[in-house]
């Protein structure tokens, strides 16, 4: 039986891509998934998935820039399951932009959900991880925040952020709360289809022929999570073989 089976897992952005794979696959290995995502119908269809493998799953509406959402998203999942040790903040946009073409109010949304919302994510659960003595926050992060492309830059700073918050974290802790980043490379999902700039738009060509599915980047997921209780992996870097950088 995988160690993950009976962990309660909280994920943010469950209603589609890694954080609907991560369900899956959590779910499948015995994990009691409780799931946040402001389209409660495509969670309440992701939800369906994972009893459909006869796991546990539950969720509630979330928007994860609402501090008090997030709150009340892992509050949620006490009250179904008794407690929580895992949370995976894998909510994100990417409306990727020349700073030139001054996209402002699309900067602002990125800033709010790609580290505002981690930050709530950590605020919601690490002192009832530190009072449990156990604990574990999974930050999805990317290969951009370890690389800055054209276009990419405010993008990239949110990412290099997660990172940055995660390894901080990291380093306050104890070895009773583990913290692990995950950086994905070109991932098939939706973030693509959050991108409103033109320019962009028509100079995506076939950059997305090569690129990873959902479900590895929860295979990571999970292997970080079965590693027993003193080994931490910080970091997980995950390209598709053809990326290059």
């Amino acid at each position: 039986m995988s160690s993950v089976a009976g962990k309660v897992v909280v994920i943010t952005g469950a209603s589609s891509g890694i954080g609907e794979a991560a369900a899956v696959e959590l779910g499948a290995h015995g994990a009691k998934l409780m799931l946040g995502a402001r389209r409660t119908d495509r969670l309440e269809a992701v939800c369906d998935r994972v009893r459909s493998g006869q796991g546990e799953c539950a969720w509630r509406e979330c928007d994860v820039t609402d501090r008090s959402q997030v709150e009340a998203l892992v509050q949620a999942a006490i009250n179904e399951y008794g407690r929580v040790d895992v949370i995976i903040n894998n909510a994100g946009l990417m409306p990727v932009s020349p700073l030139r073409n001054m996209h402002v109010d699309e900067w602002d949304r990125m800033v709010d959900v790609n580290i505002k919302g981690t930050l709530y994510g950590i605020a919601a659960t690490l002192n009832r991880f530190l009072e449990q003595g156990s604990g574990h926050i999974i930050n999805v992060s990317s290969i951009s925040g370890h690389w800055v492309w054209p276009n990419y830059a405010v993008y990239s700073a949110t990412k290099w952020a997660v990172r940055a918050i995660s390894e901080g974290l990291r380093q306050e802790l104890d070895d009773r709360v583990r913290v692990t980043v995950i950086s994905p490379g070109i991932v098939k999902t939706e973030l693509t289809h959050h991108i409103t700039d033109d320019e962009v738009i028509a100079g995506l060509g076939n950059r997305f022929d090569y690129s990873l599915e959902a479900s590895d980047i929860a295979n990571a997921i999970l292997w970080a999570m079965e590693q027993p209780p003193h080994v931490d992996v910080s970091e997980i870097l995950v390209r598709a073989t053809g990326q290059g950088r």
